[in-house]
């Protein structure tokens, strides 16, 4: 196993990628702090078993961070891996976007990224080792016009991932993104392939012609936090089905 002995934190743990991130570092050897706004996320830690705990925090929020950095601690003794994995989303044409909707946005989706890795790599400089994996996405290519906030702030999370690598690798602590197209979560599943004209445009923009699974965004996460990716620091891996290499659209079968 890949990971054993090592200990990971993951945001934004309870579903979606990063339940599927938690599952397979267990899976991989590693002990897993599982973190989460939402409390019900204990249930989803507890059917994994004793190498996983959870957390409930608000990762935006330095307390909340300094309190999961702290059980972690207490529990697990050390950390070595983290992934940045919570997000939102917030739909509004630009003109119409609110303020406290922008704010709220990019406080989540990266400063909750930046308030984590700072905390986490003063630990993992004691060890002078370490993996950071930021979530990013294609959208930080790529833009949605009423996605302005999520656009942003995915666009921040790839440039906060070279300074942190660039920042760090004097310490032994690798940073790395990946970048995911359309993966089938729950929330994609009822948002974006519900009618058959979203999986059309979402298709018709997939050279491989279909979307992505969780897991296979977790198997990226794995490969980063393990020794095979030893020598890469500053990357951000887009899993993506292609997408970023088109400019142009593909037949879609029925």
């Amino acid at each position: 196993m890949r990971l054993a002995n090592k200990v990971a934190i993951i945001t934004g743990a309870t579903q979606g990628i990063g339940l599927a991130c938690a599952e397979r570092l267990l899976k991989e050897g590693a002990r897993v702090m599982m973190v989460d706004v939402k409390p019900e996320g204990a249930d989803a830690a507890a059917r994994l078993g004793e190498a996983a705990r959870f957390f409930a925090a608000d990762v935006s929020q330095k307390a909340d961070v300094d309190a999961m950095l702290a059980l972690t601690l207490k529990e697990f003794g050390q950390v070595d891996i983290l992934i940045n994995n919570a997000g939102i989303t917030h739909a509004a044409d630009f003109l119409d976007l609110a303020e406290e909707d922008f704010d709220r946005v990019l406080r989540i989706n990266l400063k909750s990224m930046f308030l984590c890795g700072q905390a986490v790599a003063r630990e993992m400089v004691k060890r002078q080792s370490g993996c950071i994996i930021n979530m990013s996405s294609v959208n930080s290519e790529l833009a949605i016009p009423n996605q302005v906030p999520y656009v942003v702030s995915k666009g921040g999370v790839n440039q906060l991932t070279k300074v942190m690598a660039l920042n760090l690798a004097q310490h032994g602590i690798r940073v790395n993104g990946i970048g995911p197209g359309t993966i089938l979560t729950e929330l994609a599943k009822k948002a974006v392939m519900a009618s058959p004209e979203a999986r059309r445009t979402i298709l018709s923009r997939t050279p491989m012609g279909r979307c992505g699974e969780p897991e296979e965004v977790a198997s990226i996460a794995a490969f980063l936090a393990s020794d095979d990716a030893s020598y890469m620091t500053g990357q951000t891996m887009y899993v993506d089905g292609g997408r970023l290499a088109l400019n142009y659209t593909v037949p879609v079968k029925e």
